[in-house]
């Protein structure tokens, strides 16, 4: 039986290593692309927010949120203060608001019980609220 060399591209295996190398190098760039944001002081949605930005924030927050995270984000009974370390940029990014607002949130820092998914916030409306929160924490001495 003739030996096919793995060089032949007709050989089944012959671009084998070539493909785990692509995919190797795949994983390796997705992994830094994603890992790229983690520990750094993620302001993804609110760097470079104008004052109308924050100003717009801060009606949608004392529409939306200032029931339960206090006038100011000073908190509440009902939820946990924004203007607080726990929530400054680096533990929790701009994204993570987002997601609270469409996902809902367990609890997991504070005793409030779960919040729910705040269906009636648009995604605009959420990084102009990010942008008046993260201005609050600025002035705070939160970064």
């Amino acid at each position: 039986m003739p030996q096919i060399a793995r060089s032949d591209p007709t050989h089944p295996g012959a671009n084998a290593g070539r493909r785990w190398l692509l995919l190797a190098v795949s994983a390796a760039i997705l992994l830094a692309v994603g890992l790229a944001g983690c520990g750094q002081n993620s302001t993804e949605l609110s760097d470079g927010a104008s004052s109308d930005d924050v100003n717009a924030g801060r009606v949608a927050y004392e529409r939306s949120c200032s029931a339960c995270h206090g006038v100011g984000g000073q908190g509440t009974q009902q939820g946990p203060p924004f203007v607080d370390k726990v929530y400054e940029p680096s533990h929790h990014s701009d994204a993570a608001f987002l997601l609270a607002v469409k996902r809902g949130v367990r609890e997991h820092h504070w005793n409030f019980g779960d919040m729910p998914p705040q269906a009636g916030v648009s995604d605009p409306e959420v990084a102009q609220i990010v942008a008046y929160v993260r201005r609050l924490q600025r002035e705070a001495g939160i970064e």
